[in-house]
């Protein structure tokens, strides 16, 4: 019978009828009362308070004045009043209303015979809207007109806010019906919802039962309230969220058996003794979490987070030696052949001695070198690959895969990543590490990754300077000009990066030529020389004016964002990223992580446009005031939604979320998924009785994670 209720049609509702009803469905994807239950408003309106006309300003929100109608005027199409009656003709009525302090303008373009008969002058009306100027005089267009004596529950107090668009309220379906619809709907449909969340557990956290939170949420008794209905209906969406994905982490823990790797191993201890620099604290911390890993006899499925910069390259040379030491191949997997073969430099500079052979393999390369790679992977002689998809084709074999390091993973299709996983040869699923530069914010990590242990590398090598981040708008573009030759004729080199929004763009194209054609022309060869890189040049002449930049052949490098990730020139010790208003929080801070890697100092030039949203300015500043990516991404993730940040929009979020915000809910989501993780440690099945109610709340559909943060 509950179900019933939940299930039926909106329809059906006083108010709806088909034609409303289809409509809503179109523009708000409602169709049943229970879903309509779950449309909470985006905010609320106070109506209990009353202005005077005088103290009404254009700048104010909704307000609600107590006035008497003065006098109504008819308007056709030309601006003078008519006299006439003919309503079909009439296409605006101005209707003059005071309350003793001032006198304010109503303006209504439909419904005007209707409020005509009702407006009548000496009459007095409560009205509601959105203050607004016009011609110098403040007016409210179609204010919502209630008398004074029916000051009733659903325009007293707090008044939700749906969400709506253009085409619900030219149909009609204004702010007022559906709040009226909406007051139908916890009527008749709050009776269909059962409590979700055991007694002890609203006990212990302090919740109020789901009745009082779903009518409180839209029909609020008071602020204290609204406040304690609006925390128990995020809680139990962040914790209903987190406990899905906490129990399938507990399972695959207990379920996947991982290749054991007891010993360290030879190979990692002349690696470790020979290492030029120490290791920082935060590199120590991580690469034990991975050695406990390793040992434990289950399999690892662990993020690494860590800034550009911070050595994330060093743990996965060391991680790949433990495998080695254990008598198993390990395999690292970039999302370019830049990055590839970068990865592959520096991997053999620090396998020197270890008696480890490593190889590289990517769509590049020979046949003869392909068939002399897949014959030592097979034979187990190669300890080490590197490569790009290409280690994905069905001919690739291993002898005995036991590592996968997975770097930028959200550059891989989960597809692509499943075939990796079954080239495994040992009968276990390979122990899987997955490395991204992209910071993500705590909470975001703990939702997308949510069954990933997540291990963050917070700190920055010593030596590593700070790279002094400055903006600039187009009337300093000779002092940029001059800085760049004084850093060229000191022996350095410089980024010139140009937006590419749309591969498909002309004009980003077209900038991106105009501005190589200018550096040309302002920095002629000889003595400098220029290469410019972008999506729709051949792999060859874009590896070849990659390699003239890296190789010190080029002085400057004028490309599009290609260069993110990646591109490693110590010698490059200037970042100039025109139109930097065009670019994401993470994405500048990327390209600003592509200087700064060697011992001088280092700058970043963000050319803007003079005049600045106030959200791009904001990105700047932040930009210019902070170098730490975490704090960057939280912030990115604050101003753009969860959805929008780099890397994580091809995946989404688990389930949905209908009132909780990851970038504004951080405390509610970290209690929410202690609350998830006690629950789970004293029942990892949910088999209690008093946990039962939570059983059967996560066999809904919605809580059957499409999971892309494993291989599998």
């Amino acid at each position: 019978m509950a179900q019933n209720i939940l299930d039926t049609d909106i329809q059906f509702l006083p108010g709806v009828g088909p034609k409303r009803a289809d409509l809503i469905k179109k523009e708000l994807g409602v169709s049943t009362i229970g879903e309509l239950l779950k449309l909470y408003p985006n905010r609320y309106i106070d109506r209990s308070t009353f202005f005077r006309i005088s103290d009404v300003r254009a700048e104010m929100a909704y307000i609600q004045v107590k006035a008497k109608v003065i006098r109504t005027d008819l308007y056709g199409p030309s601006s003078v009043p008519v006299q006439e009656l003919k309503f079909n003709a009439i296409k605006r009525m101005s209707v003059i209303v005071g309350d003793g302090t001032g006198e304010l303008e109503l303006v209504f373009f439909k419904g005007i015979k209707w409020m005509y008969e009702k407006l009548k002058p000496g009459s007095e009306f409560i009205f509601f809207g959105k203050p607004s100027s016009f011609n110098g005089h403040i007016n409210i267009v179609h204010p919502e007109v209630d008398p004074p004596a029916s000051a009733s529950e659903s325009t007293a107090g707090m008044t939700g806010v749906y969400p709506s668009t253009e085409k619900l309220k030219n149909a009609g379906v204004t702010g007022k019906v559906m709040n009226k619809i909406m007051e139908a709907a916890v009527n008749r449909g709050l009776q269909g919802f059962t409590e979700t969340m055991p007694e002890y557990l609203m006990k212990e956290c302090g919740l109020v039962p789901l009745h009082f939170a779903l009518r409180n949420v839209h029909f609020p008794k008071d602020m204290a309230s609204l406040e304690k209905a609006r925390y128990r209906l995020k809680f139990e969406e962040l914790f209903f969220l987190q406990l899905s994905l906490l129990k399938q982490k507990y399972v695959r823990s207990r379920s996947a058996d991982g290749i054991q790797m007891p010993r360290v191993g030879e190979a990692f201890n002349k690696c470790y003794a020979s290492l030029p620099f120490p290791l920082t604290g935060a590199q120590k911390r991580v690469i034990t979490e991975i050695r406990n890993d390793m040992k434990s006899g289950s399999q690892m499925n662990r993020l690494l987070q860590g800034d550009v910069g911070s050595g994330k390259t060093m743990v996965a040379v060391l991680t790949a030696l433990i495998a080695a030491g254990n008598g198993y191949q390990a395999c690292i997997m970039a999302p370019t052949e830049v990055l590839a073969r970068q990865h592959y430099r520096n991997i053999q500079k620090f396998l020197d001695g270890t008696g480890v052979q490593s190889a590289i393999l990517t769509g590049s390369s020979k046949a003869s070198e392909r068939r002399e790679v897949h014959g030592g992977l097979e034979d187990g002689s190669i300890g080490i690959i590197v490569g790009t998809h290409a280690l994905i084709e069905d001919n690739v074999r291993f002898r005995n895969l036991g590592l996968v390091i997975i770097d930028e993973q959200h550059r891989f299709g989960v597809e692509q990543r499943a075939k990796l996983w079954s080239k495994s040869a040992c009968g276990s699923p390979p122990h899987v590490l997955v490395m991204t530069a992209t910071p993500i914010p705590r909470t975001l990590a703990m939702t997308l990754y949510g069954d990933l242990d997540v291990s963050v590398i917070d700190e920055m090598p010593p030596g590593r300077k700070p790279v002094q981040t400055i903006h600039a708008t187009d009337g300093k573009r000779p002092a940029l000009y001059k800085f760049m030759r004084d850093q060229i004729a000191a022996g350095r080199q410089v980024f010139i990066v140009y937006p590419l929004i749309n591969e498909t763009e002309k004009l980003d194209y077209q900038s991106l030529e105009a501005g190589a054609e200018e550096i040309i022309k302002h920095f002629p060869f000889p003595p400098y020389k220029t290469a410019v890189v972008h999506g729709k040049q051949t792999n060859e002449v874009k590896k070849f004016n990659m390699d003239a930049f890296a190789s010190g052949r080029a002085d400057i490098l004028v490309a599009t964002s290609v260069i993110e990730v990646g591109v490693d020139v110590p010698n490059a010790s200037v970042m100039v990223i025109e139109s930097a208003e065009r670019f994401g929080l993470s994405q500048l801070h990327q390209l600003r992580g592509r200087v700064g890697r060697g011992s001088e100092k280092s700058y970043c030039v963000l050319m803007t446009g003079h005049r600045l949203s106030k959200e791009s300015k904001h990105r700047i500043e932040l930009m210019c005031a902070t170098e730490n990516g975490f704090e960057l991404a939280e912030e990115d993730m604050k101003m753009r939604g969860p959805g929008d940040l780099e890397g994580t929009q091809q995946s989404g979020l688990p389930v949905s979320l209908n009132i909780a915000s990851l970038a504004k809910d951080g405390l509610i989501l970290n209690a929410a998924r202690a609350c998830a993780q006690a629950v789970l440690d004293n029942d990892p099945s949910l088999e209690c009785a008093r946990h039962s109610m939570l059983r059967q709340e996560l066999k809904k559909d919605k809580y059957i994670i499409r999971d892309y943060s494993k291989i599998s």
